[in-house]
C-alpha cells in the first residue's frame, strides 16, 4: 500500500511538471519560441472538432516535431479560450507510467485538478509516444467510447505499426494524421526564404498548370543541398551547433533510439547490431535497386529475416520501399528487385558526412530528396520503371505515377542534377522509349538550373530545376493533405 501511494504521489508530481499551463496559463517558452510546422494548420481543426467522437492519431518518425506540434496545439487551444485546466498532456514513455492504463492517468490528472466528477466540461487529452503502452489501441478505444466530452490526441513514432492497429482496432474511433519529415516547402518557409519562389505556368496538353519557379536558382540550389544534408529535422535546421555535428544529434536521438530501443522492444529483435548494419548499408545506397539475394549476401542476414527487418524499418518510417514496373507499366509477377529510399535524406549525412553539390553521391541523394516529397502524399501510387533492353543493358524511368483504376501510368518524371539533358534531350533514351509505349505525350525532366520544353517527335519534355520541382511537389503534398482532411 505504501508503495502504491508513493508511486501515485510521483505520478501526480510528474503530471504537474508536464502541464505547466495549469498554473502558468501557457506552454513553456522553449516551445513558444519555435516556429510551428505548416502541418499544424491541418491538425488543429481535427483536434477542435468536438462533435466528431474520434481520437486523433498523430503518426510520424522520431524528432520531426510531433511533441512540439502537440504543445503548439495546446497553446492554440489556450489562446482560443479553452480553460487551462481542461487540457491534459501525458508522455506515455515516461518510465513511472509503465503498465498504467490511459484511463487511470486521465483520472489522476482530473483528480489533481479537482475535476474528477466533472463529466460535462470538454477536456482535451494528449498522449505522447503511445506505442510504449501495450494494447494502447484497446485502451484508447475504450476512452473514446466512455468519455464523449473528451477529445483525445495520441502521438506515436512507429507509424506503420500504429496505422495497422488503428485500422484493426480503431475502426470508426480514430482519425489518422501523418506528420512526415520536414518537406522542402516547409524548410524554405521556416528558414525565411519563401520569397525566392514565384508561381509560374507550364502548358501541359494545352492546359496551363501551376508550378513554382525561382528568382535565384543558385541560392535555391545551395538551400536544396543544405536541405539534403540537414533539412529533415526542425531542430537541426535552426541549430548551427547541431549542423556542425549532425551525426551526434541524429545518430543518438533518432537512429540509435529507433534501432536499439524502439524496434527491439516492439518486435522482440535479438540482434540489434545486425539491424543497425543493415540500415547503414541501405542508407549509404539510398535510391539503389536492391534484391533480397544481393542484400542477404552483402549484409550476411538470411532472406526471411531480411524481409522482416525491412518491414520494421518501414514501420519506423526510416525507409520506403518503392516497387518497380516494366516498360509497359505492368508489375513483375515475381518481385525480385526494388528500390529503397530514406524517407529523409539527412539521415545519410548523419551516418556518414555532408555532401556537396559536386560529390559523386549527389545524384542519388537528389533523387532521395524528391522521393521524400512524394512519400507523404496520401492515396498516390508511385513506382519506378525498370526493364531489360539487352542482356547487359537496362532501361529505367525514375518516377512513374500509376492510375490505380486503370493500372496504367498517368505521368513520368526523370530526376537529373545536371543541365546536360536540356542541351541533349535525345540522350534520354529510356524515357523516350517508355512514353509512346504507355501513351504518354508529356513528361518532366529535372535539371540543375535550366527551364524550358523540347518537342521530341510525338512527345514533349518539360525541363524544370529539381529544387523547383521538389518545392512544387512538397507544397502540393500539403495542399493534398488539406483536401484529404476536408479542410
Amino acid at each position: 500500500m505504501e508503495y502504491t501511494q508513493l508511486l501515485e504521489k510521483q505520478i501526480i508530481g510528474r503530471l504537474r511538471v508536464d502541464n505547466p499551463w495549469w498554473t502558468e496559463g501557457e506552454i513553456p517558452s522553449f516551445y513558444r519560441n519555435m516556429n510551428p510546422r505548416l502541418y499544424l494548420d491541418l491538425l488543429y481543426p481535427l483536434v477542435t472538432d468536438i462533435e466528431l467522437n474520434r481520437a486523433v492519431l498523430l503518426m510520424g518518425p522520431r524528432r520531426v516535431g510531433k511533441t512540439v506540434m502537440l504543445y503548439h496545439t495546446i497553446q492554440k487551444l489556450l489562446d482560443s479560450g479553452v480553460p487551462q485546466q481542461n487540457i491534459i498532456y501525458i508522455s506515455v514513455e515516461t518510465p513511472i507510467y509503465n503498465k498504467i492504463f490511459l484511463e487511470q492517468l486521465f483520472n489522476l490528472a482530473r483528480q489533481i485538478l479537482g475535476k474528477y466528477d466533472d463529466n460535462k466540461s470538454n477536456f482535451y487529452v494528449f498522449f505522447d509516444e503511445i506505442q510504449y503502452l501495450k494494447d494502447w489501441e484497446i485502451n484508447l478505444k475504450s476512452l473514446v467510447d466512455t468519455y464523449k466530452n473528451v477529445k483525445i490526441v495520441a502521438s506515436g513514432s512507429a507509424a506503420a505499426e500504429l496505422k495497422l492497429k488503428s485500422i484493426e482496432s480503431g475502426a470508426g474511433r480514430f482519425t489518422d494524421f501523418s506528420l512526415p519529415s520536414l518537406t522542402f516547402y516547409e524548410y524554405l518557409h521556416l528558414k525565411g526564404y519563401a520569397s525566392l519562389m514565384y508561381l509560374d505556368k507550364i502548358i501541359w496538353s494545352g492546359i496551363e498548370l501551376d508550378y513554382y519557379n525561382t528568382i535565384d536558382i543558385e541560392k535555391l540550389n545551395g538551400l536544396f543541398v543544405d536541405y539534403i544534408n540537414y533539412g529533415g529535422y526542425p531542430e537541426v535546421v535552426f541549430s548551427k551547433k547541431k549542423q556542425e555535428d549532425p551525426g551526434q544529434f541524429i545518430r543518438h536521438d533518432i537512429i540509435d533510439k529507433v534501432l536499439l530501443r524502439d524496434l527491439p522492444s516492439l518486435y522482440g529483435i535479438q540482434d540489434v547490431q545486425e539491424l543497425n548494419s543493415l540500415f547503414t548499408m541501405i542508407a549509404y545506397h539510398s535510391g539503389t535497386q536492391f534484391s533480397y539475394e544481393t542484400m542477404s549476401k552483402e549484409s550476411g542476414v538470411k532472406k526471411e529475416l531480411l524481409k522482416k527487418y525491412i518491414k520494421y524499418l518501414e514501420a519506423a518510417f526510416l525507409i520506403k520501399v518503392i516497387h518497380r514496373t516494366d516498360d509497359t507499366a505492368k508489375s513483375y509477377q515475381r518481385e525480385t528487385q526494388f528500390k529503397i529510399y530514406l524517407t529523409n535524406p539527412s539521415l545519410r549525412c548523419a551516418l556518414f558526412q555532408p555532401i556537396s553539390a559536386s560529390d559523386q553521391e549527389i545524384g542519388d541523394m537528389v533523387e532521395t530528396a524528391v522521393y521524400a516529397q512524394w512519400i507523404p502524399r496520401l492515396n498516390t501510387d508511385i513506382s519506378y520503371a525498370n526493364w531489360r533492353i539487352k542482356k547487359t543493358q537496362q532501361g529505367e524511368v525514375d518516377i512513374v505515377g500509376i492510375d490505380v483504376a486503370r493500372q496504367k501510368p498517368s505521368w513520368a518524371v526523370e530526376i537529373k542534377w545536371s543541365d546536360r539533358y536540356f542541351e541533349h534531350p535525345g540522350e534520354l533514351e529510356s524515357l523516350l522509349n517508355y512514353m509512346p509505349k504507355n501513351k504518354l505525350s508529356e513528361a518532366i525532366v529535372t535539371t540543375r538550373t535550366k527551364c524550358g520544353c523540347h518537342q521530341m517527335d510525338c512527345v514533349t519534355l518539360h525541363f524544370i530545376p529539381v529544387a523547383c520541382y521538389a518545392y512544387t511537389v512538397s507544397k502540393n503534398t500539403i495542399e493534398h493533405a488539406r483536401i484529404q482532411h476536408g479542410l
